[in-house]
């Protein structure tokens, strides 16, 4: 059976990993987002109603990194159906071209759609 894939898998977590901007440390990934808001899976439950500056490194076509830095406040947290983790939801507090640019990017890039493969 031929392999009609046009998507390759990827590690997602590997690419939308979230830091915290003034540690470094990882807060966990990126489970969605849009430009008003994402989903934070980490390991442990956010504070609620705190404001977080956060940063994401993003891969360039060379061996550099692109950081994006962003502050965002968390609405709600809950522990995920995984064992270990915990989902949270943030609201985008004036959001970078840059994760607009991202947030398109993926759009593009996980949708189907046979026009454009014309």
């Amino acid at each position: 059976m031929l392999n009609q894939r046009r998507i390759e898998r990827h590690q997602l977590p590997y690419y939308l990993k979230v830091f915290n901007r003034h540690t470094d440390k990882p807060l966990g990934f990126i489970g969605n987002i849009s430009e008003e808001g994402l989903l934070l899976i980490s390991p442990y439950p956010m504070m609620l109603h705190a404001r977080f500056r956060m940063r994401l490194k993003l891969p360039t076509q060379g061996s550099e990194l692109h950081f994006v830095d962003f502050c965002a406040t968390c609405l709600w947290t809950r522990e995920d159906v995984t064992p270990g983790s915990f989902d949270s939801g943030f609201k985008l507090l004036e959001p970078p071209v840059d994760i607009r640019d991202m947030v398109d990017a993926l759009q593009r890039y996980f949708s189907f759609n046979p026009m454009a493969a014309a």
